[in-house]
């Protein structure tokens, strides 16, 4: 008798990937599929293909050429053909990879294949990874001591910081269920040489490892996929609580200092953790995060923390706390004749012409105007009846950290500084009702919950 058992989306490649269309998808939307003419997603082009009229669908597909293997012209080239047989549009990228990638080879090439799909105009970008490339991920960072985010694997649709949403209908189906569906329709497939290559980790994780454990455990793969879906519910958790920090601690979009410690050392570093992210930047080093809530911890009244953590840096000024990016802080000499924008080192520096604010427009006629560090006894005066005071009292008056007043900006007229970024407009200068002002502002790029507009530091 024969089963009566429906077919489990594990082993049915066209239900799983129409039921995450008709979970995510739009009708008229925009797919382009990630395609590198292995079996995956091949499999996934042609059943995209059946499904686009039924579904509405714009289907297309882009293949990026890394020049990593000799054949690599002769995949472009399949991908061509094949995209020609079903009528599909598709879109080639050359990259080229670092000479000796700090990351691997593996790494570098999945960056630059995301950099290259990054310029496509569609509202999904479909990518055929399976359950087995989940268990190969899960264990990779496991090995690699990952925390909850990364141990939860990859997610079925990703909304990435570079403004692309991806889509992986075929995350729920197992690797000889897509085999046999290729097979069974006679596909043809481009198999790439390297997979063998037992060097690359996740080759390595795919032939070696796995293999052994399944003799061991044969429900392996879904079991390790079973335990990727508990982590990012704990982990969506996890934010969750990162947001209420948030709140209770947040004052204009940075930290109090005492607030923040009144949390337990693991809230902190979640809610670092989940700061950095909302900011793009990934998650730092497990043992840096720790030393930086240690020493954050263990400053004394007033003193001031900068302390590097991965790609920010983590700060404490007074009674505030707050992350920056780090970003090239260089900056020279700069002359203004006009112009709304000026580079600043990382930074900018914009001019709004205004009515009764910033400088006096008349004083800037015929001068030369330059944007310039502070230099040795630079003095200024902010109001009338008030003592011209050293621009040293007056970022400190003015609450700029130490590790920023080297980097300010300062506009000069004729050698005279009549603006400070973070601190104001000289009174002799100074734009008074009515007429017409030029107001600058500094805009730190890596800044994150600090303003350093006049008035607000």
């Amino acid at each position: 008798m024969a089963s009566s058992r429906k077919p489990r989306s594990a082993d049915d490649p066209l239900a799983a990937v129409a039921a995450s269309i008709a979970r995510h998808v739009a009708p008229g939307a925009r797919l382009c599929v990630g395609l590198s003419g292995g079996v995956d997603s091949v499999v996934l082009l042609h059943l995209l293909n059946d499904l686009r009229k039924r579904r509405d669908l714009s289907v297309t597909a882009a293949h990026v050429h890394h020049g990593l293997s000799p054949s690599a012209d002769h995949w472009a080239a399949f991908c061509s053909g094949l995209c020609e047989r079903l009528d599909i549009p598709i879109r080639h990228f050359k990259v080229r990879l670092p000479v000796s990638p700090a990351d691997g080879v593996e790494a570098a090439a999945r960056s630059a294949r995301y950099a290259a799909f990054s310029r496509l105009e569609a509202d999904w970008l479909a990518l055929g990874h399976h359950r087995d490339d989940q268990a190969e991920t899960v264990l990779f960072r496991l090995f690699r001591g990952a925390g909850a985010r990364g141990m939860s694997g990859i997610a079925e649709v990703e909304r990435r910081t570079d403004g692309m949403s991806l889509l992986r209908p075929m995350l729920g189906v197992d690797r000889a269920a897509i085999l046999s569906w290729a097979r069974d329709r006679g596909l043809d497939w481009i198999e790439d040489e390297s997979n063998a290559d037992l060097r690359f980790t996740r080759n390595f994780l795919r032939k070696s490892v796995l293999p052994l454990v399944q003799e061991r455990f044969p429900a392996a793969v879904s079991s390790i996929c079973r335990a990727a879906d508990h982590l990012r519910e704990s982990q969506g958790l996890l934010d969750e609580l990162a947001v209420i920090d948030w709140r209770a601690v947040c004052a204009d979009e940075a930290m109090r200092f005492d607030a923040l410690l009144r949390l337990p050392e693991e809230r902190q570093r979640n809610l670092i953790r989940w700061a950095l992210r909302a900011m793009g930047l990934p998650a730092p080093d497990d043992a840096d995060l720790r030393e930086a809530v240690r020493q954050l911890g263990a400053l004394g009244a007033g003193q001031p923390l900068h302390y590097a953590l991965g790609q920010a840096w983590l700060c404490r000024y007074r009674n505030t706390v707050w992350l920056e990016e780090i970003v090239d802080s260089s900056a020279t000499t700069v002359p203004w004749c006009g112009i709304e924008r000026l580079r600043w080192g990382g930074d900018e520096v914009v001019f709004e012409r205004v009515r009764g604010a910033g400088v006096r427009f008349s004083c800037l006629d015929g001068r030369l105007v330059l944007l310039d560090r502070r230099r040795p006894g630079d003095r200024m005066q902010l109001a009338a009846g008030r003592p011209h005071r050293s621009i040293k009292n007056l970022v400190q008056e003015a609450g700029i950290p130490p590790w920023l007043r080297d980097a300010m900006p300062v506009l000069r007229v004729d050698g005279v500084p009549v603006w400070i970024g973070g601190v104001g407009v000289a009174h002799d200068y100074a734009c008074p009702p009515g007429e017409d002002g030029l107001l600058p502002s500094w805009l730190r790029s890596g800044a994150a919950g600090i303003s350093l507009r006049p008035g607000q530091a």
